[in-house]
């Protein structure tokens, strides 16, 4: 492996001394965080140095509720720090769009580039955070804690290039978003069947279609439509095959617990067969026609009109168009989760816990003008004050506090942030801000006794719609977890995630995995679509031109990636 190159140690003590002149007066002073209990040593974390300052800002996810920090959330943290972030989205492919910065020499003050992040290290675009952390950030390292370790960024080269902020810090899952969803209206009409393998999945949307064929404005009800616009293919078309088959998520790999070696996951024989089903459910007109051709407006589009009766999906990637049928009051025509596999003998694994990941964050370029300001900016966000208000908001206009300390989100406010979410979070800025900083992950709770963030049982209930709480109680459920297997059933993965590992960028694997991303997202709408007698010649093919493509070299690389995580991490 090539040694890292890092901001050379004179601009790196220059840029410091200019922040800390540009920070100079800090009090360090013990203010009182929003439950009055006082927060992390150097107070709320906000800087002393509110003099206004822009920094850019580049992020490989989209964010098209952004408001450029003019929701109310983005106009209190200006206030608190003086920092407003010009942002770029990535749109279509980001990958290539960070490969393109990262080779340009002109970077962006902060950047939020997911696994593309080795690009940058590589290219010694981005900086050594641990001691700005360590001098400047008392809040940032109460929130990592003893997970300070998992930042480092490998064995041969253990800087802090980026603090974490996909991954909440002592999370617990409470919300089960994946699994293959299906409409209430389904369900109710067929008086609540079972829906735990993909028979019974393809059984329900079957016995519906026959009875409404058409929605009450003649136009054809869709049983299952899947959303294959670039990136989008994992989300929706391969990654389910795992989770129906037993295994957990490690991106394009299934990872053995005991030996670590790595399998190119789409070489598992019951994955083919996960695959043969989605071929017979096209062969029998239940897939949507439009799969592997429509773009992911026209998936949310369809969702938001009511006629797809089930996905195979993330609520996240879809989420767009529930929001529209919640803002129209259709909830019969939302969708509830369900762990269904390919038969009773797997479990589904949404739950299967990696520990603290690590990993996706935000990063600092060596051209950022003030590096002390903009990690003094990330502290405040990751304080008690700062994780209340990106989570919260606002004290008495979006939240109160009763006389026990009890924080509860006002019930008007609670209603538009679950039913008329897009404009909500436009105007609000609750939901823009949790992958810009440091945060605490659910089920965490701050030191007045509250939960940090919103999602925890109680507040997910009370943001179910009637007819949800009327199928969860069908199922004897209360949550959408209840239906899954719990984490307590798996063995806790020692490397987090494999799709979490950065490859360096002269690691062979990079070409390799793109050549395998190629014949593969080529192939498998062609085995889908294909003539159920063709299914296995298509297949045939498939597997020898990932033989032919260097798969095992592939797996050999991802093998001693993982095997040299899990020691990174239990050193």
């Amino acid at each position: 492996m090539a040694v890292k190159k890092k901001w050379p140690a004179v601009l790196l003590t220059a840029a410091l001394s200019v922040g800390l002149l540009a920070g100079c007066g800090e009090s360090g002073g013990g203010n009182a965080g929003p439950s009055g209990s006082g927060s992390a040593e150097a107070g709320s974390g906000a800087s002393d140095d509110l003099k206004p300052i822009t920094f850019t800002f580049y992020s490989e996810d989209p964010n098209p509720n952004w408001t450029n920090m003019q929701d109310e959330i983005g106009k209190v943290i200006t206030e608190k720090t003086g920092v407003t972030l010009n942002a770029e989205f990535a749109v279509g492919d980001p990958v290539q769009k960070s490969a393109l910065i990262a080779s340009s020499g002109k970077y962006p003050d902060i950047i939020s580039a997911k696994n593309s992040i080795n690009k940058f290290v590589d290219a010694g675009a981005v900086i050594d955070l641990t001691e700005l952390i360590d001098q400047h950030a008392p809040n940032i390292k109460k929130l990592f804690g003893d997970q300070m370790n998992r930042l480092r960024y490998s064995n041969d080269d253990p800087s802090i290039y980026v603090i974490p902020t996909y991954d909440g810090v002592g999370n617990t899952i409470f919300e089960a978003g994946g699994g293959f969803s299906l409409q209430h209206r389904v369900v109710k009409e067929l008086g609540y069947p079972k829906i735990r393998t993909v028979q019974d999945f393809e059984n329900a949307i079957k016995q519906y279609l026959a009875k409404h064929p058409t929605d009450e404005n003649g136009n054809k009800n869709i049983g299952v439509s899947l959303n294959a616009d670039d990136w989008h293919m994992y989300i929706s078309v391969t990654n389910p095959a795992f989770f129906a088959t037993g295994a957990p998520d490690d991106g394009e790999y299934y990872i053995d617990m005991n030996t670590y070696e790595a399998t190119y996951h789409y070489l598992r024989p019951e994955e083919k067969e996960y695959f043969r089903w989605l071929n017979h459910m096209n062969a029998e007109g239940l897939l949507d026609p439009d799969s592997f051709v429509q773009k992911y407006d026209q998936y949310k589009a369809k969702i938001a009109s009511g006629r797809v009766l089930g996905l195979i999906d993330q609520l996240w990637d879809y989420a767009d168009g529930e929001k529209a049928l919640k803002a129209e009051g259709k909830f019969e025509y939302t969708y509830g989760h369900y762990p269904v596999t390919l038969n009773e003998n797997y479990k589904d694994t949404s739950f299967w816990p990696t520990g603290f990941l690590a990993g996706y964050g935000i990063a600092i370029s060596k051209t950022n003008p003030d590096p002390v300001r903009t990690i003094k900016f990330l502290d405040y966000l990751a304080s008690d004050e700062g994780q209340v208000l990106l989570n919260w908001g606002i004290k008495d206009k979006h939240y109160t506090v009763d006389a026990n300390g009890k924080r509860s989100m006002i019930k008007e406010v609670n209603d538009r942030r679950v039913n008329d979410a897009t404009n909500f979070q436009k105007e609000t800025g609750i939901g823009n801000y949790n992958t810009i900083g440091p945060h605490y992950g659910d089920g965490v709770k701050d030191p007045s006794g509250n939960y940090y963030t919103l999602r925890f049982p109680e507040q997910l209930v009370e943001g179910y719609s009637d007819v949800e709480k009327e199928v969860l109680k069908a199922y004897g459920a209360t949550t959408w977890k209840d239906l899954f297997p719990k984490e307590s059933e798996f063995k806790v993965k020692p490397w987090g995630a494999a799709w979490n590992i950065p490859v360096p960028s002269d690691n062979e694997l990079t070409v390799l995995d793109e050549k395998l991303k190629t014949i593969t997202w080529k192939t498998i709408p062609k085995a889908v679509l294909a003539k159920p007698e063709e299914f296995d010649r298509v297949w045939d093919d498939y597997l020898q031109q990932l033989e032919k493509a260097g798969v095992h070299k592939a797996e050999e690389l991802r093998t001693q990636l993982v095997k040299d995580r899990v020691k990174l991490w239990s050193e």
